[in-house]
């Protein structure tokens, strides 16, 4: 347990303190809400979140994100595997998976995302979180 929580804190360390440009800072809205950011790493991203899982849990996420395709002007589609961790009604430690597609505006540094994490929770419940989320953020 000691190790999963060294890990998770080490990879939202290295999200955080990581210098490739550009970065995003918003919202992810579903069964929860989160603050997120995500990072640039070459043409893939970090994305660490915090927040309310199920709107009770206190939640950290963070995930590394491969870019598999770009269609269209500004539309990306992508998955990843990561780590998470809860604290609440109950403690919560396991492993995640992202897929989602986000769009770039052209004209506004605005990027919106809609995406599954699917998370298996090695402590508890077993897999959760198949619900859709809704990403708002600002890229700078």
């Amino acid at each position: 347990m000691k190790k999963i929580i060294i890990i998770a804190a080490m990879l939202l360390g290295f999200a955080v303190a990581a210098s490739a440009q550009p970065r995003a800072l918003g919202l992810r809205l579903g069964y929860g809400a989160e603050l997120s950011y995500q990072h640039n790493v070459g043409s893939n991203f970090i994305e660490a979140d915090l927040g309310l899982a199920s709107f009770k849990n206190l939640q950290v996420a963070a995930t590394y994100n491969f870019n598999i395709a770009e269609f269209g002007q500004g539309f990306n589609f992508y998955a990843g595997p990561g780590i998470g961790l809860a604290f609440g009604q109950q403690l919560s430690v396991g492993i995640a998976g992202q897929a989602g597609v986000e769009y770039n505006f052209a004209s506004a540094p605005i990027q919106i995302s809609v995406d599954v994490r699917p998370y298996f929770d090695f402590v508890g419940v077993g897999l959760v979180g198949w619900w859709p989320h809704l990403g708002v953020r600002y890229c700078f």
